[in-house]
């Protein structure tokens, strides 16, 4: 199973951008928890959002909470996560991740499948 996450790019600060997350096995997607996550260098991989196998929860870390906003497209086997005001602390390597279970899920060991990444890089 592969997870393709897309989307990443050089930004100014307050800018926006939207990742996309799909998968190879279109199961996965549609029955699973997604989640978002990131890393910047030198520092351990953090939560950012998840979302339950439907859409009907969310959640998001305090740090982007109200500017950040995961949904997903069942129909369309995609995870995004659109990204607003984003600011230059927000960069790191994006992560895409489905759950072990259909749950939203906010710890990385509820995760089960990896994507390899997008840089997001935003300038001051």
């Amino acid at each position: 199973v592969q997870l393709q996450a897309s989307g990443g790019g050089l930004v100014q600060a307050g800018s926006s951008l939207r990742l996309s997350c799909a998968a190879s096995r279109r199961a996965l997607i549609s029955n699973n928890g997604m989640g978002w996550f990131r890393q910047a260098p030198g520092r351990e991989r953090e939560f950012v959002a998840a979302i339950n196998w439907n859409g009907g929860s969310t959640d998001y870390s305090d740090s982007v909470k109200g500017r950040f906003t995961i949904s997903r497209d069942r129909a369309k086997n995609t995870v995004y996560l659109q990204m607003n005001s984003l600011k230059p602390e927000d960069t790191a390597v994006y992560y895409c991740a489905a759950a072990r279970s259909s749950y939203l899920v906010t710890t990385k060991p509820g995760y089960q499948y990896w994507g390899q990444g997008t840089q997001v890089t935003v300038s001051s």
